[in-house]
């Protein structure tokens, strides 16, 4: 699995935890992990976790997309305090 899976939901297949892959990364190592975010509930965040990426298993066929295209961030200044 690579970066291109980012918005499916995925599952461990060792702890069964679920949630959708908001990000993804690439250790020298060669240890790729994704961070699957689950669900919130009750207007609260769910939890995120990161796993590597031979555990998990895509769940269905669901694929979160953003819009980013008229904010995407990179031509704004970064926080000054």
């Amino acid at each position: 699995m690579d970066a291109t899976h980012l918005g499916r939901t995925m599952k461990d297949r060792i702890t069964g935890f679920q949630g959708t892959a908001t990000g993804f990364v690439v250790y020298i190592s060669g240890c790729n992990q994704f961070l699957l975010a689950a669900p919130s509930k009750d207007g609260k965040s769910g939890e995120a976790n990161w796993f590597d990426d031979q555990r998990l298993e895509l769940v269905g066929e669901t694929h979160v997309v953003l819009d980013n295209s008229k904010t995407p961030g990179c031509d704004a200044a970064a926080p000054v305090r």
